[in-house]
């Protein structure tokens, strides 16, 4: 099995508290991987990790192969780990086509020439054009992002994501605040995504989990606790004990 990204032995303390214990994981080449867990369970914590918002305390993170433990978050997204967030990020005044366009040109090495250039970069334009049809973006592509309905906004943040032409994506949270009536389409561009792009997704929506994971992780106190199929995990009673059963009690 060809590794995207892998962690072995990775460590997070704060203090006297372990929030990540020794966690070893991998995410092959092109899969669909979840990473599920309790609240508290370490996830966001373990993503910081990855993405080098934190450093950590011991073990390795390696993309595509690489030790990129001691690399920054910039060193590593140019080396082709993109996320998203909890929280979109975007900036509330710009457009769909201004957002996506602004990350197409940076990652081309334009950055500011996208706004003066725009209308002769034909390169630039044809990708734009083809991330607001995939993400389902056209009819709101000159509207302020401020003013887009939720869903839309976050179709929009894992458009700008994938404009910086990862080959790992982490979707934090996708689902997050996204009302049931525009669910469907942001589940449909989900499973839509290229290939050859490796994602791990981070999610509490347990529906989404289980229809867009091809493997799933479960984490609890910071501690690789489970991982198997989807079918697996489902049947696993600690699993279910330890992570259906809060949502019982929520």
């Amino acid at each position: 099995m060809s590794v995207a990204l892998e962690t072995i032995n990775l460590e997070k303390r704060f203090g006297g508290l372990v929030a990540t214990n020794k966690v070893s994981f991998r995410l092959a080449q092109g899969g669909r991987h979840a990473l599920i867990g309790p609240n508290g369970a370490g996830k966001t914590t373990f993503i910081n990790l990855l993405t080098g918002v934190l450093p950590s305390n011991g073990g390795q993170v390696l993309l595509n192969g690489e030790d990129v433990t001691r690399l920054s978050q910039q060193q590593r997204a140019r080396r082709g780990l993109g996320r998203t967030f909890q929280i979109n990020q975007l900036f509330a005044a710009m457009t769909p086509v201004e957002s996506i366009g602004l990350a197409v040109s940076e990652r081309m090495g334009g950055g500011a020439d996208f706004w003066r250039g725009l209308g002769t970069r034909t390169d630039i334009i044809d990708e734009v054009l083809e991330l607001l049809e995939r993400f389902r973006l056209t009819d709101v592509m000159d509207h302020p992002t401020a003013r887009l309905p939720y869903g839309k906004q976050r179709l929009l943040e894992i458009a700008v994501a994938l404009a910086g032409n990862p080959r790992v994506l982490l979707l934090d949270e996708p689902a997050a605040g996204v009302p049931e009536a525009e669910r469907q389409e942001l589940l449909d561009t989900l499973a839509a995504l290229p290939k050859d792009v490796s994602i791990l997704l981070i999610e509490h929506d347990m529906d989404l989990v289980f229809t867009f994971a091809d493997r799933i992780t479960v984490l609890v106190n910071g501690t690789h606790f489970a991982e198997g199929t989807p079918a697996e995990v489902m049947a696993d009673p600690r699993v279910r004990e330890v992570y259906l059963g809060e949502e019982e009690h929520a």
